[in-house]
């Protein structure tokens, strides 16, 4: 059974939670909104899917509820900041803006952040540059060991996602959020907790064969040393090396730029009870820098309306464009709710508990 549960119980339940763990007041309500809006854009493998993950990470010690971010490096047009072995959601708000306020002096500007933990969806923060009038994209480096590169045969890299944002006039802002893995470790999970079969292509076994039962490609990708999930594109007959290599570009970006840690690397040098050391890498671009004053939203809306008007295959499916569906799963969830499947609530319910805090998230 999946319940709907609505938003603001959603952002109530994880306020109250990280509030317990010692967050401050501002902390945990940026870490509520960026997890609740993750779920309105339906990317249910980063929202409230991960408070369970969180809470494990919190009560092993290994992330610092009251962070004060340092500013390592810093010129006109970057930034290094160091999160302070923080969870990643408030960091990378502070970031972007950093990013944004920047670009607006000089064109562009790059901030990157080390020392940091999971930061949710991607999407969310090239969001903030989008909103403000400028071009934001968004890499992160990774803790998990999910992907499998081309010709192996077990996994190196994690799902490494890159996010992408530009602002239109008439239409909303182009918004791509993507892994560079066929499928982010997190929608295994949510197959997982809905019992639902995995596509084939997503997992392969350690001969490089689909797993599609939800419960065996779970402990490919999250408990066996072989195995895992496949790059974008799968097999490399059908692009897969690509996705490897934009993989590795968002590490370097993400996670050498800032110097974050490489996660097969830091298995073999740290203790697992040690910080994960995560780098995120936010760029800023003002198209005021390169076009007269709205021009380029201009350009970027005729991409948009064009690509919207392209003839279509089936007469009942139009043709999208990047963050379509996730506004209109927003629109939909703002209204009836967020979905909640059984297993999760009852980890929740879990966590709560263990935080002392109410529970309150009702259908």
């Amino acid at each position: 059974m999946v319940a709907r549960i609505p938003w603001k119980q959603v952002r109530e339940q994880l306020v109250s939670v990280f509030r317990a763990w010692g967050m401050s007041d501002a902390h945990a309500e940026t870490t509520a909104d960026m997890m609740v809006e993750t779920d309105l854009r339906g990317v249910d493998s980063h929202g409230i899917s991960m408070l369970p993950t969180y809470d494990r990470e919190f009560r092993a010690g290994r992330m610092n509820m009251r962070p004060q971010f340092k500013t390592v490096r810093q010129n006109l047009a970057t930034a290094l900041i160091d999160a302070d072995r923080s969870l990643g959601h408030p960091v990378s708000v502070y970031a972007m803006n950093l990013a944004v306020d920047k670009c607006r002096e000089t064109g562009v500007a790059v901030v990157s952040v080390v020392n940091s933990h999971h930061f949710g969806a991607a999407g969310c923060y090239s969001k903030i540059a989008a909103d403000r009038g400028v071009i934001g994209m968004v890499t992160t480096s990774t803790r998990g060991i999910t992907m499998v590169p081309t010709f192996g045969a077990e996994p190196v890299m994690g799902t490494n996602p890159i996010a992408f944002a530009a602002p239109a006039k008439k239409n909303p802002p182009f918004q791509l959020d993507m892994a560079t893995t066929t499928v982010a470790a997190g929608k295994v999970k949510v197959h997982k907790l809905n019992h639902k079969p995995l596509p084939p292509g997503w997992v392969v076994d350690e001969s490089g064969q689909p797993v599609t039962d939800p419960e065996k490609a779970f402990g490919y990708v999250f408990d066996r040393p072989e195995g895992g999930i496949t790059p974008v594109g799968g097999p490399r007959e059908v692009g897969g090396h690509k996705g490897y290599g934009l993989a590795v570009m968002v590490h370097i970006l993400g996670g050498a730029l800032s110097g974050a840690s490489f996660s097969p690397i830091r298995v073999k040098t740290q203790k697992p009870s040690d910080p994960h050391n995560i780098g995120h890498f936010f760029l800023a671009i003002d198209p005021r820098a390169f076009r007269a004053e709205g021009e380029f939203e201009n350009d970027v809306d005729q991409v948009i309306d064009i690509l919207h008007a392209t003839k279509r295959a089936d007469a009942a499916q139009p043709v999208l464009v990047a963050g379509d569906p996730e506004m209109a799963t927003r629109a939909e969830r703002l209204e009836s709710g967020v979905p909640i499947p059984d297993d999760l609530m009852a980890q929740l319910r879990d966590v709560a508990k263990s935080a002392n805090v109410a529970f309150v998230l009702k259908p």
